[in-house]
C-alpha cells in the first residue's frame, strides 16, 4: 500500500547506513498506456504486470554481484565508508509495494519489514498526494483498497520471517529500530521494506 512511509524510512536508513543504496519499486512502473484497465475503468497499477519486475531482479542481481561497481555505475555513494570493521560490508535497502509478493525477490533478501498504517490514514494520505495520472473519483476504495487485501492475503502465504512495524510510530523509533537490527549483521544484509495498510 502506497503512503504507509517507506520511501521515508528507506531513504533516512540509505543516510544513516554507509555503503548502502536504494532500489525502488515505484521506478519501474510500465508505461501507462500499457497498464491493463479493469471493468470498472480503473488502471490496475496494484498489479506485478504493471511493472517491469524482470528489470528489477535484474537490478538486485547486478549489485549482489559487486555492490560497489553497481553504486559507482548508479553515481551513488562516491565517498565509501563502512558499517563495520569489515570493509566488505554493502547495505541493498529494496522497497516497494509488492515486493513481497513476487517470488524470486522473497529468497534473496537477509532482512524483512512490513510496515502496516490504517485504513483511514492510509485513505487520508493518498487522498493529499498528487499523481500522475490522478487518481479518479472512487479509485481508493474500488481498487487501490480491495488490491491491498488480495495482495496482502497472497503475500502471508508466500513470506516468513517477516518483522511487521507500527507505520504510525514516531518517525526516528522506527528509523532507531531497523538501523539496530541492520547493524547487528556483519555480512553483506539485504533489506526488503514494504509498506502496507490493514483496516
Amino acid at each position: 500500500m502506497t503512503n504507509g512511509g517507506k520511501s521515508t524510512l528507506a531513504r533516512r536508513l540509505h543516510q544513516q547506513i554507509p555503503n548502502s543504496c536504494i532500489i525502488a519499486q515505484d521506478t519501474y512502473f510500465k508505461d501507462d498506456s500499457v497498464v491493463p484497465v479493469d471493468c470498472s475503468g480503473f488502471k490496475q497499477y496494484d498489479m506485478l504486470s504493471a511493472l517491469h519486475m524482470d528489470k528489477m531482479i535484474n537490478d538486485v542481481d547486478l549489485w549482489r554481484k559487486d555492490p560497489e561497481a553497481y553504486m559507482n555505475g548508479q553515481g551513488l555513494n562516491k565517498e565509501m565508508k563502512t558499517l563495520t570493521a569489515d570493509k566488505g560490508v554493502f547495505v541493498l535497502i529494496v522497497e516497494g509495494f509488492l515486493i513481497f509478493n513476487y517470488g524470486p525477490l522473497n529468497v534473496l533478501f537477509d532482512k524483512k519489514y512490513f510496515m502496516e498504517i490504517p485504513y483511514d490514514v492510509c485513505k487520508e494520505r493518498r487522498s493529499s498526494r498528487v499523481y500522475k495520472p490522478p487518481d479518479p473519483p472512487g479509485y481508493f476504495d474500488g481498487h487501490v483498497w480491495p488490491m491491498y487485501l488480495r495482495n496482502r492475503e497472497e503475500m502471508m502465504c508466500m513470506v516468513s520471517d517477516m518483522v511487521f512495524l507500527d507505520g504510525l510510530s514516531p518517525k526516528e523509533e522506527l528509523l532507531a529500530a531497523v538501523y539496530e537490527d541492520v547493524c547487528q549483521e556483519t555480512e553483506i544484509v539485504e533489506i526488503k521494506i514494504e509498506t502496507v495498510g490493514v483496516r
